[in-house]
């Protein structure tokens, strides 16, 4: 069985004190990652869930100016497009049939409406869902671009 409180003395006689570390708690408050759990639990979630900042821009944020420009070509708006990302993410992570362990990385495909341009075809973009230990070492998913980490 592996022993958090071991493994920590251990790396920290190797490497010594932390000097600093960004948490994922920061990481939320400073808009890197955008909390999207409760939405999450709808869909089938059971631990926390957030999406990278440029997962959220690619794939969920949609704005006035984005009909606009769309000239009311398609019917879009966040909650759609967020349980859209969500339920694929979902379906994927069932599919694989995986615990979620610090080393869990599932790909999956989703389509969407790009928000630049004046097209309204759905597209398809990969996204990629990992799931790795919180600020206190419980199981979260952060859902982000496949070039993210």
């Amino acid at each position: 069985m592996y022993n958090m409180t071991t493994a920590q003395n251990t790396t920290q006689e190797l490497f010594g004190d932390v000097i600093y570390a960004y948490t994922r708690e920061m990481a939320l408050d400073d808009g890197y990652l955008v909390d999207v759990t409760e939405a999450a639990r709808e869909t089938g979630f059971r631990y926390p869930v957030a999406l990278t900042r440029a997962a959220w821009e690619n794939c969920v944020e949609w704005m006035a100016a984005d009909i606009a420009r769309k000239q009311n070509g398609t019917c879009q708006d966040e909650r759609g497009r967020l349980h859209d990302v969500l339920w694929m993410a979902f379906l994927a992570v069932r599919r694989a049939r995986v615990e979620c362990r610090s080393d869990t990385v599932i790909y999956f495909e989703l389509y969407r409406v790009p928000r630049e341009g004046r097209g309204v075809k759905p597209r398809r973009t990969m996204l990629k869902a990992v799931c790795g230990p919180g600020d206190n070492a419980e199981p979260v998913i952060t859902i982000m671009l496949p070039g993210e980490d």
